[in-house]
Parts: structure tokens; sequence; C-alpha cells
């Protein structure tokens, strides 16, 4: 233990990334179905998977845990092969594909982008161990190029073809070149209040696309499997997602313990005035790991306490929470999220009735489920302003994100993130004109 206590950040996150790769893996050939597990794995390959495609259902739990393992791998096998240096960002884009890997990414469609980030690095001259974060983030748009493989430009199904395979190439290869730039602007847009700073170039660049190739060109867009087969969503195991989450965030809870974080350390993580972006540089590995296992359970306990169905796509954002946990989420920052949503949901239904309307997007809705999951990206705004202001921020993010797949066809794995920049854009212009900080409240209350 003391070994792993004196990693370097970088070496502890890619130990990481490799222990949960590890538990999906291993918990594949522990589902009852492992025995169609790769039939599975090439029916979620060659199915297009626009948001939102459940996994569960379109290969079965084996092959959607195994997808996840392999892609854990392949992720950490970036790191290792272009020598990158993981960091809190790594942490996020991780765990954010894994997360995916559920219900949009797979081993397939996520190479494609890629390729285009290390065309990139090759035109540039940059290392590219300095990429690995930005050829993850890439993946957002991975349903895109499933569409193209299998379906463009009809709104049936065609299976893999020549004419979709360079088009799927071509389209993956400008997201990918594009992308480093976007990424490094994005934070000047939002100002550091969107966790899910990738989100806003991949949205946008997934509301070019499908205006591009659907809306100009007129080609029918093509409609989603929850949309053909809504019972495809109905396909879900509580109690497989919650064996397994409160088995993996037990574990990081005892190997946290085990590495020497003490509750006070953990304390100090959550009640930290400072606006603190990098966990495990800032309170070192064993509370960074201990925020990881606390904060999982207490994603996996709302999602249990709304009543949410644990389809794939509950499953996935579960881990796309968690994404969250190295670069300022914790659960003293997302419960006024929580909140926020829950009372949104509650006044929406009710007004709902009011005017005769036909109320869907209550608490444990599956877009709401959704939506929840990225309104946790606003979190800096709840550490920065107070609890109140997080609240307000989750309440326009439940008003706004159903509406914002319109934009881009149903494209961005990243939809909830995109619109939460889009908060951004509308209030913290005006909390910084008319509203002051948690800090300047108290210098003020000192004077």
């Amino acid at each position: 233990m003391n070994k792993i206590k004196n990693l370097s950040e970088g070496a502890f996150l890619k130990l990481l990334f490799g222990f949960f790769s590890v538990c999906f893996l291993v918990a594949a050939f522990c589902m009852p179905d492992r025995s169609t597990m790769f039939t599975g794995l090439w029916h979620i390959i060659s199915q297009p998977s626009k948001i939102s495609a459940n996994y569960f259902a379109m290969g079965g739990y084996a092959a959607t845990f195994l997808n996840m393992g392999l892609v854990g791998l392949l992720c950490l096998g970036l790191f290792v092969v272009f020598k990158g240096t993981p960091n809190n960002a790594s942490t996020l884009a991780v765990l954010l594909t894994i997360g995916f890997c559920s219900w949009g990414i797979n081993v397939l469609n996520m190479w494609f982008s890629v390729l285009g980030v290390v065309v990139y690095g090759l035109v540039k001259k940059e290392k590219m161990g300095g990429l690995v974060n930005a050829m993850l983030f890439s993946t957002g748009i991975a349903p895109l190029i499933t569409e193209l493989l299998v379906r463009y430009p009809s709104a049936e199904y065609i299976g893999f073809n020549v004419p979709g395979a360079l088009i799927a190439l071509f389209v993956g290869l400008i997201i990918g070149f594009f992308l480093p730039a976007g990424l490094a602007h994005s934070p000047k847009v939002h100002k550091g209040f969107d966790l899910y700073s990738a989100a806003l170039p991949i949205g946008m660049t997934a509301f070019f696309l499908n205006a591009t190739l659907y809306k100009t060109l007129g080609v029918s867009l093509p409609k989603a499997l929850s949309d053909l087969a809504p019972e495809s969503m109905q396909v879900a195991s509580q109690s497989t997602v919650n064996i397994f989450c409160i088995a993996v965030f037990g574990l990081c809870i005892v190997f946290a313990f085990l590495l020497g974080c003490k509750p006070k350390d953990y304390w100090k993580l959550l009640t930290d005035p400072a606006l603190v972006s990098n966990f495990s540089s800032t309170y070192g590995n064993a509370t960074f790991l201990m925020n990881v296992g606390v904060f999982g359970l207490f994603i996996l306990g709302y999602y249990n306490l709304i009543g949410a169905n644990f389809n794939g796509i509950t499953f996935g954002i579960i881990f796309c929470m968690l994404a969250t946990c190295n670069s300022g989420s914790h659960p003293g920052n997302v419960w006024p999220i929580m909140l926020g949503y829950f009372v949104a949901s509650v006044v929406a239904g009710w007004l709902s009735t009011l005017v005769g309307g036909n109320f869907t997007l209550a608490i444990n809705a599956q877009a709401i489920c959704v939506g929840l999951c990225y309104a946790n990206g606003l979190s800096p705004i709840a550490d920065k302003y107070g609890w109140q202001y997080g609240f307000i921020a989750a309440v326009m993010h439940y008003l706004l994100v159903t509406s914002v797949p319109t934009l881009h066809g149903g494209f961005c794995l990243y939809n909830g993130g995109f619109t939460a920049a889009l908060i951004c854009l509308i209030l913290v212009p005006e909390l910084e004109k008319f509203f002051r900080t948690k800090e300047e409240r108290k210098l003020a209350k000192a004077k």
C-alpha cells in the first residue's frame, strides 16, 4: 500500500482506470447472458446508437459490460502508447467515455475521431501524449459516426457499406482535427463554470453537422431506437446496477482508508472554501479516491431515491456524473443541483396541470435523469456563489435540456453538458454583474 500511496498523480490515475476496466470485464463474465456477450457486442457495434440507445436491450448485459471494459482498457492504452500523463481532465475524459459505452460509444465508432486528433498532432507537430484527452473527448459525437456507417443517407438500416465508411472516416477526421482548438477556447466562453467543458465544441460541431448532412441536404433525420421501439428502454436491472456500483465504489472507499485517508481529510475537501479544480493533486490520491467512492454512492443513492429505471443509459450516466469527481464535484456542491431539478419537476408538473398540458418530464423520466447528470457540471456556480445560485442554475438547466437535442439531432452524447454551457452564457454574466461571491460576502460581513 505504501508504494501505491506514494505514486505520482499520473501513475495513480492509470491504476484507477485499469481498476475500473477490470471490474467491468469481470462483471461481464459474471452476467447470466455471458454466453452471448460476443454476439451481443457485435450487435452493439453494428446498430445505430443515436441518443438514447439502451445497450442492455441492444446487446445484453454481458456485452455492455464487455464493451465498457474493453473501451476502458483502450483509453488506458492510449496513455501508455503515447506516453501521456493523466491528470484531472483525464479522469473526466476516461470516465465519460466509459460511461457512454452503455448507450452510445463502442469499440468501433470511437476510432474515427481519435484518428482525426492524431492527424492534428502530426500536422501541428505536437506530442501525442498531450492530446490523449482530446482524443477521448472527440468520441462524444460517436453516434453520428455509427449513423454514417450503417444508414446514411437512408433513414432505414442498411448495414456497413463502403460509401458510409468513407463518409464516416472523412467526418471523423474533420471532427478530430479541429477539436483541440475548440477545447482550448471553450473555458473562455463559460469561464470555468461548466465542468463538462468539452461539451461546447462537441455540441456546436454536432449542431453544424446535423444541419449540413441532414437539414440542408433534405435528408430525413433517422429515429433513435427509443423512438422506434420504446419498450427497449424498459430492459433494465436495478439489482445488477446496484450490486456492481456498491461493490466498486465500496472498494474505492476501503482502498482510500487503507491508503491513509482520514475522515477529516475528506471533510476538508467537502468544506474547502476555495474553488478547487484538481482534487488528486490538491488533496492527495487517498482523499481523491475517497471522493470517487462516496460521490459514486451518493449518485447511486439519488437515482434509487427518485425511482429511476436502471437501464443501460442510467447505468452509464452514473459514471458520466462521477467523471467530475476529480475536477470539482462532490456531494457538498451537487446536492443543490439535485434539489433544483426536483423542485423544477414538481412545479412544472403542477403548472402543466393548470394549463392542460401533457407533462412527461417527471423527476424520474429518462431524459430528466440524464439531464441531472450533466447539470452536475454547474456545481462551480454553487461553489463560488452559494447553494441557492446552484439551485437556480439547475432549474434553468431542467427547463432547457430536453429542447437542445433538436439542435444536434441526437448525435451529441454531451447534450446535457452543452446545455450547461448555454446556461453559463445566460446566467454567469448576470451573477457577475448583480451578485457577490461567497468570498465577497464573507469579506463584506467581516468589515
